[in-house]
């Protein structure tokens, strides 16, 4: 359970300021055009503790996961602060469940970089926050080892201010979203959280780093940690409210199902798989796969679990091939390309969530890969434009 004995008797100080009768935080005071989206809110609710009320930092809030998070602490009723630069992320999202939750003391949004340790410090001394879920990252392997650098700066020393952040305000919870690449190539399958950590590429590497981080630091620490191990996340919010819109430029290095959702709308050529001469039986790799519902389920349920002093790391995942399902949900022959491989990939994994099922009493309840590939193709044919420009959701 979640331990809520700090109090707070005076407000912390957000500073604020109105565009268009619509308030928004923004730690810099900058007055730029992607700041123009936020919050419902009267901004004091934010910084005071309220009974009955847990109040949630979501990083990385704008993005795909994140944002289908935001949406189901927000249902389930918390109060929710999202954190984004929007490097990654749409801003679109975000209103959509601003027009969701209107109501005040609901949801907050900050424009701000994790990589700028006053910045966030001054979040979370302004703010009551009871829990962190740690979900900002760059995520995508192929990138990783053209730019490993920005990876570690990314995904490890960002954790680290996090981390520092939460011990310096005295929040308690983290609850981080990490990724079974930090298991590298298995010599066993199924994974599971006893496996070797052996990641191959920079973006497992830096994320096992920020996992070692963590439990260092929770050797002297009361914190109650969870760290939640996946790889391929499908599927949108199953009421069409959400839904996955990379930015243009990154398809290249996207998941599998955006590159077969990009197939079959005409935006690319074809699908390209790279690797057909894997110790599989057709030679191209073998992955998990998880709806995003479940996934968030999953994070809810490692927050409720959560206990002081403790650490809990569990793998979610379920698995299954892909491509013919996505050939059958959109309708569409999707033309292949066999390319050479792809620096960094692996062979064949998949892992063991009996941990999770057991301990957390979590299942996958979206288990029927072609429905939530149905799914996320109707978004994404609603959708052509994902949720428009920052600069267009912003105006």
């Amino acid at each position: 359970m979640l331990s809520f004995g700090r109090t707070r008797t005076q407000p912390r100080s957000n500073r604020s300021m109105s565009l268009g009768g619509m308030d928004f935080s923004d730690p810099k005071r900058k007055n730029n055009v992607v700041g123009k989206i936020l919050l419902a809110a009267s901004l004091t609710a934010f910084s005071l503790r309220e009974d009955g009320v847990i109040h949630v930092l979501v990083t990385g809030g704008a993005g795909y996961i994140g944002s289908h998070a935001a949406l189901r602490l927000l249902k389930d009723g918390y109060r929710v602060t999202i954190v984004d630069n929007l490097s990654r992320g749409n801003l679109g999202a975000v209103k959509v469940l601003q027009e969701l939750f209107p109501e005040p003391g609901r949801l907050q949004f900050i424009y701000a970089d994790l990589g700028e340790p006053k910045t966030v410090n001054s979040i979370f001394s302004q703010n009551a926050f009871d829990a962190v879920m740690h979900f900002a990252a760059v995520a995508y392997v192929g990138e990783s080892t053209v730019y490993p650098l920005k990876y570690y700066h990314n995904i490890t020393s960002n954790t680290l201010v996090v981390l520092e952040s939460m011990a310096a305000n005295d929040v308690k919870t983290l609850i981080y979203s990490s990724t079974c690449a930090t298991y590298g190539e298995p010599e066993k399958m199924p994974i599971t959280e006893d496996t070797p950590q052996v990641p191959i590429n920079p973006y497992g590497k830096a994320k096992k780093m920020a996992e070692d981080i963590i439990l260092d630091f929770s050797k002297n620490s009361d914190m109650a940690i969870m760290i939640l191990r996946y790889f391929n996340v499908i599927g949108s919010d199953p009421d069409g409210r959400l839904g996955e819109a990379p930015r243009p430029e990154l398809r290249e290095h996207g998941r599998i199902s955006g590159a077969c959702f990009d197939a079959a709308r005409g935006i690319v050529a074809g699908l390209k798989v790279k690797g057909t001469d894997y110790k599989t039986h057709d030679g191209t790799c073998i992955r998990d796969y998880i709806d995003v519902t479940d996934l968030v389920d999953a994070h809810v349920k490692a927050l409720e679990k959560a206990m002081p002093g403790k650490v809990g790391i569990y793998n979610v995942d379920q698995s299954t091939s892909l491509y013919m399902h996505v050939k059958k949900a959109t309708g569409v022959d999707i033309k292949v390309d066999y390319l050479p491989r792809r620096p960094g990939d692996y062979a064949e994994v998949f892992s063991d969530p009996s941990k999770i099922n057991r301990e957390l009493n979590w299942t996958a309840q979206y288990t029927d890969l072609q429905k939530s590939l149905q799914v996320a193709w109707r978004w994404q044919k609603s959708h052509q434009n994902g949720y428009g420009s920052p600069l267009v959701m912003a105006s």
